[in-house]
């Protein structure tokens, strides 16, 4: 059995054919869907994705760093009792990005540290976003690391010394459809070196599908062409690499 363990199959790219799209997950052994939220706004929607397919479709909740605004805190305490519920597997997705909200990184990182306390508290992982931001969040990760704090670096396309660093915070990776793209050489050689035990899957749906799937509209049953490509870097059987990351992804997020 595989994991996606980031997809935002709630959205409503997947309003049309969501029962096929999980169904085809299931044919490709994709039998786990993990679902970052965004904001308040999009609270409804992972939960009633949740409870369509129970043992499926899991919750996290978190406010994404793109979703900052002047009334963050407001936000993020709607969030809290959702959380203290206990049928949230993660606090996710936070962190920081300076792609598109560069204006914002004070409240973006004030937003990312209230939320990895709230993640301690709660004794949760945490899915990280980290967009032209590796080292903020890195910096973020290492203030609050007490021995305690787990989760994983979200769609992962740093170097080896990034790598590294997250390796040592006892961190996983996350690895998704573009480490398909043949201009990505240099990302491969970086996981080449991160032991599998560490890496898990997702794809990000409905972003940035994999090889042969450019252009179109990502999905969870997509898993098992990022699981080939990782198979082929560590050179080791696809075998390996679905149990090693489906092992990770279960004791990570405790599912």
């Amino acid at each position: 059995m595989f994991i996606d363990t980031h997809a935002h199959i709630y959205l409503p790219q997947f309003n049309k054919d969501l029962k096929e799209v999980v169904e085809r997950a299931k044919k490709a052994n994709v039998f786990k869907i993990l679902l970052p939220n965004i904001d308040t706004g999009s609270i409804a929607s992972v939960y009633d994705l949740s409870h369509q397919f129970p043992g499926i479709c899991y919750p996290m909740i978190g406010l994404h760093p793109c979703s900052v605004r002047q009334n963050w805190k407001e936000e993020i305490a709607q969030m809290e009792s959702h959380i203290k519920q206990k049928e949230t597997i993660a606090i996710g997705e936070i962190g920081i990005d300076l792609y598109w909200e560069q204006e914002r990184f004070e409240e973006q990182k004030d937003a990312f540290e209230w939320q990895i306390q709230l993640a301690l508290e709660n004794e949760l992982p945490i899915a990280i976003h980290s967009r032209t931001a590796i080292k903020h969040t890195i910096d973020c990760v290492s203030k609050y690391q007490n021995g305690s704090l787990t989760g994983v670096f979200h769609c992962f396309d740093q170097d080896s010394e990034s790598a590294s660093q997250i390796l040592d915070l006892g961190f996983y990776v996350g690895i998704g459809g573009i480490i398909t793209y043949r201009k990505n050489e240099s990302l491969r050689d970086v996981v080449a070196a991160i032991p599998l035990e560490r890496i898990i899957l997702e794809t990000d749906a409905p972003y940035l599908p994999p090889v042969p799937f450019r252009g179109k509209r990502n999905e969870p049953s997509y898993i098992p062409i990022i699981a080939e490509t990782i198979a082929e870097i560590h050179g080791v059987a696809l075998e390996e690499v679905k149990e090693a990351t489906t092992a990770s992804a279960r004791k990570l997020f405790k599912i």
